[in-house]
């Protein structure tokens, strides 16, 4: 019995042995489980805690970019604030300059730049030549567009003018793919310079230059005589001081003027009534060519000189040289001082002018046929050469080698159809119909 009950104990022994090593084995399989799993997960925050470093890092980069950014455009702020406030300042003085004084303004003169600093120092020494002894008739005002700085310090550079600044963010659509962006600036400028002389400046005539431009010497002259004109003929709408057939070959009279219906440019002044009317209109590119459309004559004409009282220096510009070689470069600048305070320009009054015209168109002598040119230089005195269609008109002005050019159903220079020019001493009437005036 006692055997029995050493055997039972020793096969109790055995049994709790056996569960204590199971229970030990399970517990170091659960140890060595739970040791896994906090390895990988320490790891796992390891890895978390770099990314994080590196999210930190990118993050104060980024803010230090900003930081950058928001001192940059504070800046920038600063720099415009200031710079309107120089140019209110500069304009406030010019205008404070006029208005200082008895004189009242025959007109401004208004020189057009953007980016050509050389051109504009030439073309103001040229208007200063000439304006010192008429200053307070002529303020002189230079409009930049944009932000050139060699351009900015050249005006700034002068004491005699007004400086203005036409600064715009707007960007530009235009209306038809492979147009310049350049034509549609320009014509945002002129708008906003010429409302700022006539609205801002309260200025009640304009003369527009561009910053490539040489004037003559009775140019202020001329243009004050011509002032008188613009307010007795409502039916002139500006005057110019520009001949696109002006070249030397066809030029002789410094004291003529004519009236045209096609509109010249390149130096010409306009008052504030037509601006008045222009102004709410006006394109968004092509403005000169816009100008040149009947529709906004209503019937008004220019006045031109024979001999041209600008010259036009600038090869490298907006239109790239186009025409300079052939039409711009051989231009004739006036260098005769016109007494024009002396001169009667009431001839140049509509219903004057068609009869004093329509008689040198009647009196020219006529030519037809080929050999057109041939024929003209053989005939003592003035000719006249009649063509019925543009082609036609092309052909015989090829061959004297005047402007073919025409807009809007219009020749360059033409005054009802007629466009004048010289060969030496002679005058050549270029004419499409030869109406009544002519025959009477």
């Amino acid at each position: 019995m006692a055997n029995m009950v050493l055997c039972d104990y020793r096969f109790l022994l055995i049994v709790a042995a056996v569960a204590f090593i199971y229970i030990q084995m399970r517990l170091f399989a659960t140890q060595t489980e739970y040791a896994d799993r906090l390895a990988s997960a320490v790891e796992e925050e390891n890895h978390c805690t770099t990314q994080m470093r590196l999210l930190i890092d990118q993050i104060s980069m980024q803010q230090g970019r900003i930081v950058v950014l928001e001192e940059e455009r504070k800046r920038r702020e600063q720099e415009c604030a200031q710079l309107k406030d120089l140019v209110e300042e500069l304009e406030r003085k010019g205008l404070q300059r006029l208005t200082d004084k008895v004189q009242v303004p025959v007109a401004a003169v208004v020189i057009m730049a953007c980016n050509r600093a050389d051109y504009l120092e030439r073309t103001i020494n040229s208007v200063l030549k000439y304006q010192r002894s008429v200053a307070l008739k002529y303020p002189v005002f230079v409009s930049q567009d944009g932000t050139h700085p060699d351009v900015r310090s050249k005006a700034l550079s002068y004491d005699q003018l007004t400086y203005m600044q036409h600064l715009d963010s707007e960007p530009v659509e235009t209306e038809r793919p492979g147009e310049m962006v350049a034509y549609y600036k320009i014509a945002r400028h002129y708008k906003w310079a010429l409302d700022e002389l006539f609205y801002k400046h309260n200025l009640s005539r304009v003369i527009i230059l561009e910053d490539d431009m040489e004037i003559a010497p009775d140019f202020f002259d001329y243009f004050e005589a011509a002032a008188a004109l613009l307010d007795k003929d409502k039916t002139i709408m500006a005057v110019s001081s520009w001949n696109d057939n002006g070249q030397k070959q066809f030029v002789h009279d410094p004291y003529a003027l004519y009236r045209s219906n096609f509109f010249p440019g390149l130096g010409w002044m306009l008052t504030r009534s037509i601006w008045d009317e222009l102004s709410p209109k006006w394109p968004k590119a092509y403005w000169d060519d816009w100008l040149r459309l009947k529709d906004n004559h209503k019937g008004r004409q220019f006045i031109r000189p024979e001999v041209c009282r600008t010259y036009n220096f600038g090869e490298h510009g907006s239109s790239m040289g186009q025409f300079f070689k052939q039409y711009l470069e051989p231009i004739k600048l006036n260098d005769v001082q016109v007494d024009w305070k002396s001169m009667d320009l009431s001839y140049l009054m509509e219903e004057k002018f068609t009869k004093h015209f329509g008689g040198m168109v009647k009196k020219a002598k006529p030519v037809r046929g080929t050999d057109v040119v041939l024929k003209a230089y053989n005939i003592d005195g003035d000719v006249r050469i009649q063509y019925e269609d543009q082609p036609e008109f092309e052909r015989i002005a090829s061959q004297f080698g005047i402007f073919e050019e025409w807009k809007d159903g219009i020749p360059r220079t033409a005054y009802k159809g007629v466009v004048v020019f010289r060969c030496l001493m002679q005058k050549q009437f270029m004419g499409r119909e030869y109406v009544d005036w002519v025959r009477q």
